[in-house]
């Protein structure tokens, strides 16, 4: 009965069709909503009569290359897929080039359709897909089961390519988490391993996509299967460790430097006569540069088409003109000089011209950038000074009654905390008015560059020492009012404070705990643990000695007395 009133409907078209009216996409609009579901379709194919041609009808294309089984997969209604799939079996098969009903419907993550599809289309089935791409590309990037499907019916689609060269495990490659034995990368590479020495239009090959989205065990897998494709290069000549030192993943480089098995590229060279270590400093990633020189396979010294080492590369990447000496550019500059890296045959003079052309060239974001440093500087300064400004006036514990004989002078005047908080609130005051001027004469446009970048450097450090003071002189003035009440409580603020300033300098250690390693590797423990020493400890004095100052000040004041 339902194909009764199916035929109907498709005799209305075709009379209409030799009447002169327009027939495209008539019989397509019938599968949208409200027509969607088979009830609605079947109540308006009673109104329809005329002769037979329905093979025609069914196979006629709208505008978009589409027939009316791709408006039935997209409405997901398997009923009326099934109704037109046994009128017509080769239904499935149009269009010839473009998206299929099969790939439409694994885009749709429509398994009951893409079964129906497949059984009853006697074996005239149609994979294509838009930009040349087959329903195995859309099915690794829907899930396991459709890929499985996929690749037990037609195993060659692995093999084909998209217009831009890239295979179903090129996409399979760029997926996350799928290594594990059973998924989808895992089940595209064992249906074709060849695959991993298919590149795409930029020759780029599965491994090196994977390494460009980070995906270490999809790595693994492919060196597992075939070891040699760790050596494969793209149109650039990289491997996937450049490929993986470019995009800044460090867990790649990580990889690739552990791995003793890939030890034979770690010093391979691309087009430009980069190394992934010349890359990884171009980067200016410090994590990825301490896993390459923490390997002694690597070599420091090869040069590029330019003829830079590493080294050389290293003094163009610091940045010219204003720059925080925490910065990742400085440390991999000083680390490469400690390990007994050398400069390239061409000579230092060859990279000193052009890195002046840069101060020269960014004279002007150099301006911008000590402008608006010093309006954010100004804040924290000015609001350091005036806190303690009110600080040397408000003291602790007050002052004597007028009648008293040392009336008007603080009620704890005398006490080693008291005169360790005037000193420490004296200097903080001081200090951050330092800043203030400085940052002041930083701004002037009247200056020299240099001077302007001189005085920002001074409101630098002071703003920064004056945050130390401030911070003593909290400690103690909370000593002094809780320690008769709640000495326990007043020790705990003495002892938490100071990583108010430990925190300022959070990335110097961080920094240099990571760069210890690697510097053990390439001079030995004994010398690392010398130069990081001296680091530490002038970063501790100069980060301090308002510190040392204020309580070696009171102790000696008190033993004037």
């Amino acid at each position: 009965m339902m194909l009764k009133h199916f035929l109907t409907c498709l005799q209305f078209l075709q009379c209409h069709s030799l009447r002169g009216s327009p027939l495209k996409g008539a019989l397509h609009s019938m599968w949208w909503p409200p027509y969607g579901d088979t009830d609605s379709f079947l109540k308006s194919a009673d109104i329809i009569h005329c002769v037979n041609r329905v093979k025609e009808l069914l196979e006629m294309e709208n505008k978009l290359k589409e027939t009316a089984l791709h408006q039935a997969v997209r409405i997901g209604n398997n009923d009326i897929v099934k109704l037109l799939m046994e009128e017509n079996s080769e239904l499935a098969s149009f269009p010839k080039d473009g998206t299929s009903p099969l790939y439409l419907a694994i885009l749709l993550e429509e398994e009951i359709i893409v079964e129906t599809l497949y059984k009853l289309s006697n074996m005239k089935l149609s994979y294509s897909g838009p930009n040349g791409q087959n329903a195995l590309h859309a099915a690794v990037l829907r899930g396991t089961e459709l890929t499985k499907m996929l690749l037990e019916w037609n195993n060659d689609l692995t093999t084909q390519r998209d217009e831009n060269g890239r295979t179903p495990l090129h996409f399979a490659a760029a997926l996350v988490r799928q290594s594990k034995r059973g998924s989808i990368c895992w089940q595209v590479l064992e249906a074709n391993p060849a695959a991993l020495y298919q590149s795409d239009n930029d020759g780029l090959f599965p491994i090196h996509v994977a390494a460009s989205v980070g995906e270490r065990g999809t790595i693994t897998m492919f060196l597992n299967k075939s070891p040699s494709s760790a050596g494969l290069h793209d149109t650039k000549g990289r491997t996937f460790l450049h490929v993986a030192a470019e995009k800044k993943k460090v867990g790649i480089v990580s990889y690739g430097c552990r791995n003793q098995s890939l030890s034979w590229i770690l010093n391979m060279q691309d087009n430009d006569g980069n190394t992934a270590l010349h890359l990884a400093i171009q980067a200016g990633s410090l994590l990825m540069f301490c896993a390459l020189v923490g390997n002694r396979q690597i070599h420091l010294n090869l040069t590029n088409k330019k003829g830079q080492t590493p080294l050389d590369i290293s003094r163009c990447e610091i940045p010219p003109g204003l720059f925080d000496d925490k910065n990742s550019e400085t440390k991999i500059h000083f680390a490469l000089k400690v390990a007994n890296a050398r400069s390239g045959a061409c000579g230092c003079d060859n990279f000193e011209e052009p890195y002046s052309h840069r101060l020269k060239h960014n004279a002007r974001e150099e301006s911008e950038k000590a402008r608006e440093s010093t309006q954010t500087l100004c804040i924290g300064v000015v609001l350091i000074a005036t806190v303690t400004f009110g600080a040397i006036f408000a003291l602790p514990g007050g002052y004597r009654a007028d009648e008293h004989t040392d009336g008007g002078t603080p009620t704890l005047a005398g006490r080693y905390s008291f005169d360790a908080f005037i000193i420490a609130s004296t200097f903080a005051f001081m200090f951050s008015s330092v800043a203030t001027l400085s940052l002041m004469y930083s701004g002037y446009s009247i200056l020299n560059p240099q001077s302007r970048r001189i005085y920002l450097v001074v409101a630098l450090y002071f703003g920064s020492t004056s945050v130390t003071c401030f911070t003593a002189a909290f400690a103690l003035g909370m000593y002094m009012v809780l320690a008769p009440i709640a000495y326990k409580t007043a020790i705990a603020i003495c002892v938490t404070s100071p990583l108010v300033v430990l925190c300022n300098k959070l990335e110097f250690w961080l920094k240099w705990s990571l760069l210890a390693r690697p510097l053990c590797t390439r001079i030995g423990i004994i010398r690392t643990l010398v130069i990081v020493a001296q680091r530490i400890l002038f970063n501790l004095f100069m980060e301090f000695w308002p510190f040392i100052f204020i309580f070696v000040w009171a102790a000696y004041t008190r033993n004037q007395l």
